[in-house]
């Protein structure tokens, strides 16, 4: 009697045993899905990682070879894509810090009310709407355009604005497409702030500039750093505007690295460099976007703690 007093009840393993089955349960439609991501995104890049080890160019099929971390040597060594390096930064940067400044101003627009407001914020929207190639091509015809353009039927003159400055131009559409994400994300922030705590400020005497610069700013320090930190894992991959506006020119004004990967693969026929030239920026965005996770997760701690 008393073993069987003592026995403990197999009642907690059971239910273990059934939660189990119940989270698999759960988890059994996104299955598939999981599935076909894995199957579209990884397998690809295990392929080029693979190719990035061998030492093959197109036009010698019957050279192919391993060459270990050789293309990776090369990669980093070369001075063409040393240069491209350089101008995806420099691209990448432009946009993202014009972007931001104009996103801010709009931002602060549109937070306050009047009339028409909401087909004011649709408008401004529409540019991120606009696909990629499509934009390039508008800028290129409608507005750069030496001959029939935009910016010289305003001012006059014949200036070819590509030719003589293709950073500024890919740079300038770039902008334009992506300020109103950049408008958006700021603009959450500006309506997360306490309208109590902005009325109080007012009230103790402090003009719009002093609300901004120290309560409004250090408020949106935190959304500036996840909209510079996603518009830079996006625009580090720019090809579209480079490819349709200057081609990567004049020279290698604004070659960068996706551009150059195109190059080495489709003009050199080196594809062990491009598979090479591939995985650093696919380590370069994954980088840049652990550092936007935790930014997200700073955000959501916030508003968890509100």
């Amino acid at each position: 009697m008393t073993d069987v007093a003592t026995r403990p009840a197999p009642a907690p393993v059971v239910e273990k045993t059934r939660s189990s089955k119940e989270r698999w349960v759960r988890r059994a439609p996104l299955l598939p899905a999981l599935i076909f991501a894995i199957i579209v995104t990884q397998v690809p890049f295990l392929v080029t990682l693979y190719l990035s080890t061998q030492g093959w160019n197109a036009l010698r099929p019957g050279q192919r070879e391993f060459v270990g971390l050789d293309n990776y040597v090369t990669v980093l060594t070369d001075t063409r894509l040393r240069a491209a390096l350089v101008n995806t930064v420099l691209l990448t940067a432009g946009a993202v810090i014009f972007s931001l400044i104009l996103g801010l101003a709009l931002a602060i627009l549109l937070d306050r009310k009047f009339l028409g407001r909401s087909v004011v914020r649709t408008l401004l929207i529409t540019p991120f709407l606009v696909m990629p190639i499509a934009a390039a091509l508008l800028w290129k015809h409608a507005i750069y355009n030496p001959t029939y353009g935009l910016i010289n039927g305003l001012f006059g003159g014949s200036t070819d604005w590509v030719s003589s400055y293709p950073k500024a131009a890919v740079i300038a559409t770039l902008v334009w497409q992506w300020t109103p994400f950049m408008m958006l994300i700021l603009l959450a922030g500006l309506q997360s702030q306490s309208h109590e705590v902005l009325e109080a400020a007012k009230v103790d005497g402090a003009n719009a500039w002093q609300i901004f610069r120290r309560m409004t700013i250090p408020h949106l320090r935190q959304y500036l750093e996840l909209g510079a930190l996603l518009g830079s894992i996006y625009l580090v991959n720019t090809f579209d505007a480079v490819f349709t506006i200057t081609q990567g020119g004049p020279g290698t004004a604004t070659t960068n690295l996706p551009y150059e990967i195109y190059l080495t693969m489709f003009r050199k026929f080196e594809y062990g460099e491009a598979s090479a030239a591939g995985v650093i920026v696919v380590v370069l965005t994954i980088i840049v976007a652990t550092f936007a996770l935790r930014v997200i997760s700073g955000l959501f701690k916030v508003e968890a703690n509100r």
